[in-house]
């Protein structure tokens, strides 16, 4: 999920507009989190009523789209995730042996909790020793990072506290889904399933056998549409030839209103000779994309 793809719902929703109800059903691993913000208030901005279905996964921004419907259905197999974010920066730490131009993301819940421990499990004290903990983290992580890392903390806090009041949810149960959605669930590979989301106090449904069998033909399709299953590999591209066309379809978004967006990679492998100093070459596998971006297909 990211920026762009809220410019493309406009198209969408103009063309469903109006609408008293919207029904999204969403299948992400997530992404930024300011996106999904926008994304959400947008077609809330087209419909009096939203619903988001959920047919496998909507995890973190995703999860955070979730909490703005004013219900979620979610299948059997469905599954929604913690919301804290982690944040890239061309100043987060160096991965260790890696590219240099790489950055690692820093997890905002992961310094949180590596002060908790430091405070409440050690129970360190001493103001000096305190500040050499405080020291060596920001040798470790630039200063400007971690100081965007608590805006970060609290504002998902406060947006996802914003977004539950569609569910008419009193303010202790959002007090509840907040703290385990952003720092009680241990992990942000924590997967919750509908039965967990509706015991946190989410408005959570299950769907009708018929829309059930609707929503699991229509994921299959997805999933062998965006060949999802299917890792993608040049040699078998290739398959003996020294070069090949591909056109790789990597998201969609889609209504019954306006067609398709489809978010595609295009471009030709080629199979290469590199030079060795040892004298025989090696083969490579060369990757020219002519074309990578967001396409109105149907």
């Amino acid at each position: 999920m990211s920026p762009e793809i809220v410019d493309l719902f406009v198209d969408h929703l103009d063309a469903i507009w109006p609408a008293g109800r919207i029904s999204l059903i969403l299948y992400t691993n997530g992404g930024d989190t300011a996106a999904a913000w926008r994304l959400i208030n947008l077609i809330r901005t087209f419909c009096d009523e939203l619903e988001v279905i959920v047919p496998a996964k909507a995890l973190s921004a995703g999860t955070l789209i979730c909490l703005g419907a004013n219900n979620i259905v979610m299948t059997k197999q469905a599954t929604l995730g913690p919301i804290d974010p982690s944040l890239n920066s061309p100043l987060g730490p160096l991965v260790p042996g890696g590219n240099p131009n790489h950055r690692a993301p820093v997890s905002v819940e992961a310094i949180q909790g590596y002060l908790d421990v430091a405070i409440n499990e050690l129970k360190i004290t001493d103001d000096s020793a305190l500040a050499g903990i405080w020291t060596n983290l920001s040798e470790k992580i630039h200063p400007l990072v971690l100081g965007q890392i608590f805006r970060t903390r609290q504002q998902i806090r406060t947006l996802a506290r914003r977004l539950l009041e569609f569910q008419k949810t009193d303010s202790d149960v959002i007090d509840r889904i907040v703290s385990f959605l952003c720092s009680e669930s241990g992990s942000h590979d924590h997967t919750i399933n509908r039965r967990e989301a509706r015991g946190l106090g989410l408005a959570v449904e299950n769907p009708s056998q018929e829309l059930y069998e609707i929503l699991k033909a229509l994921q299959q399709d997805y999933v062998e549409f965006l060949s999802l299953r299917t890792p993608f590999n040049p040699d078998t591209l290739l398959a003996g030839q020294q070069q090949a066309n591909y056109a790789a379809p990597r998201a969609l978004i889609e209504s019954s209103a306006f067609g398709s967006h489809q978010f595609l990679s295009e471009g030709i492998v080629s199979r290469i000779e590199v030079p060795n100093s040892m004298g025989v070459p090696q083969v490579g596998i060369q990757d020219m994309r002519s074309f990578e971006g967001w396409r109105k297909e149907a």
